[in-house]
């Protein structure tokens, strides 16, 4: 592991529809990658603040890099109101736009449920994105909307899933007939007895997401 500061920094990154909060994990000097972190649904509970976001945020710290959450429109102190899932493709991608001009280095994209799929729709096709990550995926509607992945049959970046077992949202053979259509490199990771929220399995979540990177990311950063 690379040692990285252990200081946050809060603070509002300009969005499309105003402010949005956000919270930085600082990383260490000159980074090698920079990662954002989108929290799940807004209209169910979820924040920058949740748990399995908060996970995920460490396992990237992990490695040095510094890690961005922020709430999405109408969350929290952010202004704006939810969009369900189109504005907020938006609100992604002005939080990569602050990554990259903050940092200047390659960009790790990661999002739980809802945030993994607006976000993946904003990262995929950046060209700043080098690498993709969603947990909890989901293939069954969370609210109204019944969510479209065929934009990733063509995205040729690295890309991780990583589900529980037993995700209400992500049933396992639903989620294996979309990642078959998936593009590669890509990898399916299941958490056995884990839910959607991988409540008592976090740290598996967490593990299997440091794994990914030091295997299939900084491998390449090494050999380069």
């Amino acid at each position: 592991m690379i040692a990285a500061s252990s200081s946050i920094k809060s603070f509002f990154l300009n969005g499309p529809v105003g402010q949005l909060e956000a919270l930085l994990n600082v990383g260490a000097e000159n980074p090698s990658y920079a990662a954002l972190v989108c929290h799940p649904h807004p209209l169910y509970g979820g924040t920058l603040h949740n748990k399995v976001v908060f996970h995920t945020m460490k396992a990237l710290h992990s490695f040095g890099f510094p890690v961005l959450r922020f709430n999405f429109r109408g969350t929290g102190l952010s202004q704006g109101e939810h969009d369900h899932g189109i504005g907020e493709v938006e609100d992604v991608r002005a939080a990569l736009d602050w990554l990259e001009n903050e940092f200047r280095c390659p960009l790790i994209f990661a999002g739980f449920s809802f945030g993994a799929a607006v976000g993946l729709r904003a990262a995929c096709p950046d060209a700043r994105v080098q690498a993709l990550i969603g947990l909890g995926t989901p293939v069954a509607p969370i609210d109204e909307r019944r969510y479209n992945y065929d934009f990733l049959a063509s995205c040729g970046k690295p890309k991780l899933f990583v589900s529980g077992s037993r995700d209400q949202y992500g049933p396992r053979v639903q989620l294996e007939q979309m990642f078959a259509s998936v593009a590669e490199p890509k990898k399916l990771v299941f958490i056995e007895a884990g839910d959607h929220f991988f409540a008592g399995r976090l740290r598996e979540a967490g593990d299997a997401v440091e794994h990914w990177v030091r295997e299939t990311i900084l491998a390449r950063v090494m050999v380069k």
